[in-house]
């Protein structure tokens, strides 16, 4: 198996920040793509329009990595040996085979095997995975500490996965151990200065693989998850609307200034 196009697209910076956007990518392969359902083709749980939320990182000298294809390709948040994030709560997995409602993404008898699931994960999971661990390498060579951004979306009513409306702005630090206490407090009164957005620090996602297993506070990597609700940036209808940038711009305003915090921030033990 080989990637129909790049599996992502690399901006590098200088600065020790370093945001991925994992689930923003939209290709679906030729061959992928007769074997999903029409509403599967729709990518509704798509992190859309993140890229254009974040557009202002190259001002900031910020790297950032962005995949290209949709999370039903493969789930770049997700560990390779696909054991669950939050045991014994409703998730998705590494090849999924439904969405986030529960609708399946195949047609009958269409759905991935394990060889392919493998083949997935070497094509289109590892590359991603190699470029940013050696990112980060790049720049805490040159700084000696890290700040990794993850950045997500999701609807702000998902029933699969959480009751009631989730807060505009959900931090994840894998309950504190894969960043410095500091920095997440910094962000928070960050927050509480600059917005009447509401907020959570590790409630219903505390970050998935990509902050678990690259934050390492004690080896300078700090790594922290940001779930948006849609709301925050977009409206929430049953399709997809365009980016409207005058709604968009408070929370990008928001954005750029917790990520200034973020660059300014240093650990006390470096």
């Amino acid at each position: 198996m080989k990637a129909e196009i790049p599996v992502f697209s690399l901006q590098q910076g200088q600065s020790p920040l370093l945001v991925s956007i994992p689930h923003a990518g939209t290709h679906l392969p030729s061959w992928l793509l007769p074997r999903l359902t029409p509403q599967a083709r729709q990518l509704v749980d798509t992190d859309w329009h993140l890229p254009r939320l974040y557009d202002f990182l190259a001002e900031m000298d910020v790297t950032l990595l962005v995949a290209t294809h949709s999370r039903y390709v493969v789930d770049l948040n997700r560990p390779p040996d696909d054991v669950s994030l939050y045991p014994g709560q409703s998730t998705t997995g590494l090849c999924p085979v439904d969405d986030f409602v529960g609708n399946p993404l195949y047609l009958t008898d269409a759905a991935p095997q394990q060889s392919e699931r493998h083949a997935r994960i070497d094509a289109y999971w590892r590359p991603y995975h190699a470029a940013l661990e050696s990112e980060l390498a790049r720049l805490k060579a040159l700084h000696g500490h890290v700040v990794q951004w993850d950045a997500h979306s999701i609807h702000s009513h998902v029933p699969r996965f959480f009751d009631g409306e989730l807060p505009h702005l959900n931090f994840g630090t894998a309950d504190h151990q894969a960043c410095d206490g500091a920095l997440i407090e910094q962000l928070v009164e960050t927050v509480q200065s600059n917005s009447d957005y509401s907020w959570v620090v590790n409630g219903r996602f505390k970050g998935g693989y990509i902050t678990r297993h690259y934050g390492q506070p004690a080896s300078g990597i700090h790594a922290l998850q940001l779930e948006m609700a849609m709301r925050t940036y977009m409206p929430e209808t049953a399709f997809i609307p365009e980016f409207d940038d005058t709604f968009a711009q408070p929370a990008r305003t928001l954005l750029r200034t917790l990520l200034e915090s973020a660059l300014q921030w240093r650990p006390a033990n470096p």
